[in-house]
């Protein structure tokens, strides 16, 4: 069977083991079926995700124009601390931005290769967790705004990671840590006026992820490079697909891609 589209993120239902789902205009793929057998993906052009013309994808999906115009990928998205919607202050489109940055944040401890410090909107849980391809996760505060979060995050990257080790995470080369401790040290690192939102207690999540094998090793898909793969899947975590041959396809890297997929 063939599916054809653009690539976005693979949308994900939290259960026991975590299902995937590519979602198409027109169709949509369960990726936990495939677990084992083997699928041919070939590249076939670009669609931005933003302007939807077919124009070389820059970076997140968008074509260069979307990408250093459009509020969705501000800087403040990947430093929530340059958030400034609160003051009033507009970056690319204050309305956008008052939305985005004016609601629930949450800040986590996550465990996917080591412990690691992250911000996300309280809507995106567990989903951040899961793209993340973290086996447990505990929130540490939920603040009302980015900004706050932002400078929580900042406080804590003193103290803990910020960025997962992808070749780790998908080895499966976790350094097992108890997250509940860890988040109790974190009171006194976090900025004062932040520490009115801390509870004493958590729920620590635990993800589990649909995968048969882990590399020993692995090696990235560049669809540029080679437009035409064939491999047998082992796993789905985080946003990857891994084969048995030790490739890893990310399928968040390659959003605005044009894929055909034949299974």
């Amino acid at each position: 069977m063939t599916y054809r589209g653009v690539l976005q993120k693979m949308q994900t239902e939290l259960t026991s083991p975590i299902q995937y789902y590519l979602v198409f205009e027109d169709s949509f793929l369960n990726v936990n079926q495939l677990l084992g057998k083997e699928i041919e993906i070939q590249f076939e052009g670009f669609q931005c995700l933003n302007c939807g013309k077919q124009k070389k994808i820059f970076r997140q999906g968008f074509c260069y124009d979307c990408f250093m115009s459009s509020p969705a990928v501000g800087d403040w998205i990947m430093k929530p601390e340059l958030s400034t919607a609160h003051l009033d202050v507009e970056d690319r489109d204050l309305d956008y931005e008052k939305r985005v940055q004016l609601q629930p944040h949450i800040v986590y401890l996550a465990l996917s290769s080591e412990v690691k410090v992250g911000v996300t909107r309280k809507t995106q849980v567990p989903t951040r967790w899961i793209d993340q391809g973290a086996i447990q996760a505990v929130p540490i505060v939920e603040v009302p705004n980015r900004y706050l979060a932002g400078i929580t995050e900042v406080a804590l990257k003193n103290h803990f990671a910020d960025k997962t080790s992808w070749q780790k995470m998908l080895k499966n080369d976790v350094l097992i840590t108890d997250l509940q401790e860890e988040r109790k040290k974190t009171f006194n690192w976090i900025p004062k006026e932040v520490q009115q939102y801390f509870p004493e207690e958590a729920m620590l999540y635990n993800l589990e992820f649909p995968v048969l094998q882990y590399p020993k090793k692995v090696s990235t898909l560049n669809l540029d490079k080679t437009p035409l793969y064939t491999g047998k899947i082992t796993g789905i975590k985080g946003q990857y697909l891994l084969f048995e041959d030790g490739t890893v396809f990310n399928i968040r890297s390659n959003e605005g891609y044009v894929v055909k997929i034949n299974v």
